[in-house]
């Protein structure tokens, strides 16, 4: 008799935190469909861009993931992260990472991250919208963001496959800061008015 294979999804590697109170650590990551955490040379350029704006900022990480980007602006000083992940696999890990990170300030919501923003806005500092490439979500939330979820001057981060054209941004986003590596763009944008 053949054994059943189990349907628990294992760690298959680690994120780590380059910079700040958590520097060096690494945490593990689920091996998830669609699951691409944002690489160590991205995410060291997104964060020296924002390197002025982290410390005692308030974050949304829309689309979390394995957590990269909302661990590595807890470890550089916010005040307090929330973490979107859909798949209860992935935001149980995320809690488990928390918990390792004795990260009190860091609230894992597990579920669909444009359910979450069509609720009252709770307005943040900086919001990281790193969707599952190719299935149409980032125009979503960024049209879902732009319905009060940024304080004046907030951040939003946006990180796309390299061919997508985002034909309706907010007139109010202005562009910060852009690059391309392969096949990711990432940019930077503030709320203006």
């Amino acid at each position: 008799m053949a054994k059943q294979r189990s349907s628990k999804k294992s760690t298959s590697g680690s994120i780590r935190i380059i910079a700040g109170m958590h520097r060096g650590r690494k945490l593990p990551v689920l091996d998830a469909q669609g699951l691409r955490p944002t690489t160590d040379r991205v995410k060291e350029t997104v964060f020296n861009w924002l390197m002025p704006y982290c410390r005692e900022s308030d974050c949304l990480d829309c689309f979390a993931g394995a957590g990269s980007l909302g661990f590595e602006a807890l470890s550089r000083g916010a005040n307090s992260v929330v973490m979107c992940e859909l798949d209860k696999s992935a935001a149980q890990q995320l809690t488990r990472n928390a918990k390792l990170l004795n990260a009190e300030n860091v609230q894992v919501i597990q579920g669909d991250a444009l359910t979450y923003l069509r609720q009252p806005p709770q307005a943040k500092d900086i919001i990281f919208i790193d969707p599952p490439f190719r299935q149409g979500l980032a125009e979503k939330a960024i049209n879902e963001v732009d319905k009060g979820w940024l304080k004046p001057n907030g951040l939003v981060y946006l990180e796309v496959e390299s061919e997508l054209q985002l034909s309706n941004l907010p007139s109010s986003w202005c562009l910060l800061k852009e690059k391309v590596a392969g096949q990711v763009a990432y940019r930077l944008y503030q709320k203006t008015t």
